[in-house]
């Protein structure tokens, strides 16, 4: 998929990328420039409901018992 940069530097996601990966209009993209190539990876402000729905059953419950352990150590 390929989108055009405006003259102001904006550019569109495409759709099925937005739809893919869950992104909305309050969602941040970080941009890192590897060598010669630039590499976006989507930054939702939840990451626990960014999370959901992504892995192989009971992974939400694994990472918030983790989340749990690690606030009972500090």
């Amino acid at each position: 998929m390929r989108s055009t940069i405006t003259s102001r530097g904006q550019t569109v996601i495409p759709a099925p990328i937005r739809r893919q990966f869950n992104l909305g209009p309050a969602d941040q993209l970080e941009w890192v420039v590897d060598g010669k190539q630039v590499l976006v990876f989507p930054v939702h402000k939840d990451p626990i409901n960014a999370f959901r729905g992504r892995g192989k059953g009971g992974s939400t419950k694994r990472l918030l018992a983790e989340r749990k352990k690690d606030a009972i150590k500090e």
